[in-house]
Formats: C-alpha cells, sequence, structure tokens
C-alpha cells in the first residue's frame, strides 16, 4: 500500500490524543452548546440566555506504537508503526461542529446543532502482516513466520454529518440542588465508509530476498465500501468531500445533571454556574446508520491462500505496495482465485460509537475547581459494522474568571496511556490540546488540537 498514507500525513500533522474532544472545555461551568456534547441535561444550565456556535474544530490522534520523537527520526512512519510484536492500534478523528442555536427559556434548554464527523481506525491489526502488506516485510529477516489470531483486525475509515435536536428540563430548583434532564436526538447524513476485517487470521509469511509470500491462510474476510473512500485511504479530500450524504440515520443521547449549589453570597459574577459539586450520567451515540451509493459493496469471504503449481509459495504481498483501496484488493484476490464468492452489492448499516460518560465537577476555592471525566464504551470495536470509540479517565485542574478561564485536562486513554495538556477560554474564543505538555516534555504517543468561536449575549 502506498507508503504516503492518510496515517503519516495525519500524525505529522499533528501530535497525538486521547479522543476526548474539547477535554477542559465541554466541563466548563461556562455552560453552552459545546456543554451538550458530554450531556444533552446540561442545557438547562445555559450561562445566558441566547447562544450562537460559529465553529467548533477538534483534530485528535491515538496510537500506542509511535511517539513524538519519532516523528523527527529518519524512520519512515510505517516502519516504525508495525515494529514489535503487540498489535497496532492507531484512531485519527475530526469534528467539526457548525453553525448551531442555543437558547434558555424559564426552565427549558433548547439547541440546534450540526456537526462533521470523519475517523480511521487501525484496529489490533498484527505487526507482522502490518509490515508484510505496507512496507513488503523491512521489519523482518528472512525466512518464515507462522501467525495465528482468535480476534477480528479491521482497517476502517467513516465520514458522516449530524444535525442534533436538544432539549432539556430542570425538574427540580431549591435553594440548595438542581436536578436537570435531556435529550439529544440526531439526524445523520452517512457520507462515504470502508472496512477491511480479517477474523481468525492465521497463516505462514516467508521473505525471499525481499519478494514476501503469503501461504497456508485461511481467514474470515469483510471487505465493505461505499462513497468516496471506496477509491481510497490515502487521500485526504475522500474524506473532506463526502462528509453530509442523505439522511439515512438516526441516534440519540439521553443524560442527567445534579447540582449541590453554593451559597448565593459567594456568586457576585454573571453568567457563571456557581456550585459546589456539578455531576452528571449521559448515554451517547445510540443509533445506527444505513451507507447506499452506486457503488455500495459489502461481502464476507473465506479467505483461503494455499500453495499451487504455478504459486508455489503463494501469494506475492508485494503486489499490494501501490494499492491504497479496497476495490483492488478485493480485484486482485478474486482474480487470483483466493476468494471464493463474487463481491455482492447490497445496502449496510454501520452502528456509531456508543458511550457511557459519567463526570463531577467540584469547587475547591471560588476560582478554582477539578473535575473527573470517565467514558467507557458500549460496543465491540472489533465488530465489522462498528465505528470504534476508547475508554478514557481525565482528571482536569481549572481557574475560572469567567471572562477568561485557562484549564489543563490530564487523560489516561486505552491506547496510548497518559497525557496531559492545556486550553483557554477567552469570552467565546477558545483553543486547546489535551496532549501538548507531554509530547514537549515526554515521549508521548498521541495529540491533539481544538479551536473555535461561540457568542453569547442576554
Amino acid at each position: 500500500m502506498k507508503k504516503s498514507s492518510l496515517i503519516a500525513l495525519l500524525l505529522t500533522t499533528f501530535m497525538g490524543f486521547s479522543q476526548d474532544h474539547f477535554a477542559g472545555l465541554s466541563t466548563s461551568s461556562r455552560v453552552g452548546i459545546m456543554s451538550t456534547s458530554i450531556n444533552p441535561a446540561e442545557l438547562a444550565n445555559m450561562s445566558n440566555k441566547f447562544e450562537i456556535n460559529l465553529v467548533g474544530l477538534s483534530v485528535n490522534v491515538s496510537n500506542n506504537k509511535v511517539g513524538y520523537s519519532d516523528l523527527f527520526s529518519d524512520t519512515d512512519f510505517e516502519t516504525l508503526l508495525f515494529k514489535g510484536n503487540e498489535p497496532v492500534n492507531l484512531r485519527a478523528t475530526t469534528e467539526i461542529y457548525g453553525l448551531g442555536v442555543a437558547m434558555k427559556y424559564k426552565k427549558w434548554g433548547l439547541a440546534i446543532t450540526s456537526k462533521a464527523n470523519g475517523r480511521l481506525d487501525v484496529i489490533d491489526v498484527d505487526p507482522r502482516l502490518g509490515d508484510a502488506l505496507v512496507n513488503a516485510g523491512a521489519n523482518s529477516i528472512f525466512g518464515s513466520s507462522t501467525i495465528k489470531n482468535d480476534y477480528n483486525q479491521r482497517l476502517s475509515g467513516t465520514t458522516w454529518g449530524e444535525v442534533g435536536f436538544t432539549l432539556s428540563r430542570n425538574l427540580l430548583d431549591t435553594e440548595k440542588y438542581k436536578l436537570n434532564v435531556g435529550a439529544t436526538f440526531k439526524l445523520l447524513f452517512p457520507g462515504s465508509y470502508a472496512n477491511l476485517g480479517l477474523d481468525k487470521f492465521q497463516g505462514t509469511i516467508t521473505n525471499n530476498a525481499g519478494q514476501v509470500y503469503l501461504n497456508n491462510t485461511t481467514a474470515n474476510l469483510n471487505i465493505a465500501y461505499s462513497g468516496g473512500l471506496a477509491n481510497s485511504f490515502s487521500n485526504f479530500s475522500d474524506y473532506s468531500q463526502s462528509v453530509f450524504g442523505g439522511l439515512n440515520g438516526f441516534s440519540g443521547d439521553i443524560g442527567v445533571n445534579f447540582q449541590w449549589k453554593d451559597k448565593p453570597e459567594t456568586n457576585p459574577k454573571k453568567n457563571l454556574n456557581k456550585y459546589i459539586i456539578n455531576a452528571g450520567l449521559a448515554l451517547r451515540n445510540m443509533g445506527a446508520m444505513t451507507f447506499k451509493d452506486d457503488n455500495n459493496y459489502n461481502t464476507n469471504y473465506q479467505l483461503n491462500i494455499q500453495s499451487t503449481p504455478t504459486r508455489p509459495l503463494g501469494l506475492n504481498l508485494n503486489q499490494f505496495e501501490n494499492i491504497d483501496n479496497l476495490q483492488d484488493i478485493e480485484t486482485l484476490l478474486v482474480n487470483q482465485g483466493y476468494l471464493n464468492i463474487v463481491p455482492s452489492k447490497k445496502d449496510f448499516k454501520v452502528k456509531l460509537p456508543t458511550l457511557f460518560s459519567a463526570y463531577a465537577d467540584v469547587k475547591i476555592i471560588s476560582t478554582l475547581h477539578i473535575t473527573g471525566y470517565i467514558q467507557h464504551k458500549v460496543n465491540d470495536d472489533n465488530a465489522n459494522d462498528q465505528i470504534s470509540v476508547q475508554n478514557s479517565f481525565t482528571i482536569t485542574p481549572r481557574v475560572n474568571l469567567g471572562f477568561f478561564e485557562v484549564y489543563s485536562p490530564w487523560t489516561q486513554s486505552e491506547i496510548s496511556g497518559l497525557n496531559g495538556g492545556i486550553g483557554f477560554r477567552l469570552a467565546g474564543f477558545y483553543l486547546g490540546s489535551s496532549s501538548i505538555v507531554t509530547a514537549l516534555i515526554n515521549d508521548s504517543k498521541q495529540g491533539d488540537f481544538y479551536a473555535g468561536f461561540r457568542y453569547a449575549f442576554l
């Protein structure tokens, strides 16, 4: 496959991350549209009566192999990625919030939001197999290596758009306590999708003087594609040009929020929620979308590669070095007789990354708070019809002066370990990263960047 892959582009452009988008900002006591990204019930706590979101961008990359310092070495990214014996995991995601409007009316909070999503996932790929396919076995020594895995290895890319409708209601508001509930209903616009899954793979890789062969191989193989990502994984425009398709899916978030209020006399600042504890629970991204396109294919194969008189060493993997799309991979395997059925054209459904999240923001002194946030995925990332998400836990100390806020999120993520960053908010403008600190002082394997602007009034 092409060396100039999208994975390398993303990792060299941004520095690594934990996939907790807008970390630190979304749990601020300055409540608005971004707060609904973790809990729709927060909208009834809006700091102002009206808010208009103009733009918000968050780009995140996380992996378990390549550190920040490795990006400046002379070694190829693909060579670094497939070193060692640990399965390769990489997540690259982008969220773009477009125009959104929110308002608070008595005990109600209402919002309409728009968002574009793009994801590239490498899930539990055996490094020996990945090295053989991408690098023609550059990391392996001459000879044979037998691989046997009992899980599903995946390479998957997805783009889609969302339009969300959020409604939040205050149920209890006393001198000491406040309780809200909320829900978001989202219309989904699937753009493009591609998935390569190798389940229960076993086979022998042989490096013969730089010619790499795969033999004595069986696996359950899934190849699915729709829209622009059928053409290429490595061309960034195939992600950016096909984000919003037609309406073909629905999802929802539900949440509950509880506040233990601070005393009124300690609340002199306008447009700030003042509390001792603000906590919430939410179940998010419950739903799926159906992909339909003229080049829509989803086929499950029984891959069987054995030596023949014309190909005594099996399948020559060097053939894949200049291939960067699933259609060409599928055609090559079918034409050489390694796949036993014809590709089938049909619509298919893909599940969103459903997750459970919980958080608590605790007052230390009037301007200093510490937030704990945890998220845990509900579904199995290895399933071919599933968009992945990471488990993570974040601690964020913050200083909030009202007009100005600064915070430092520290996240332990499932793939890349511990990372720390810093961010700030100046009125409606915000800028931050949840990994810039550890990237500068340690060999971080993740990186992120986010920025945006929203305007609140009354």
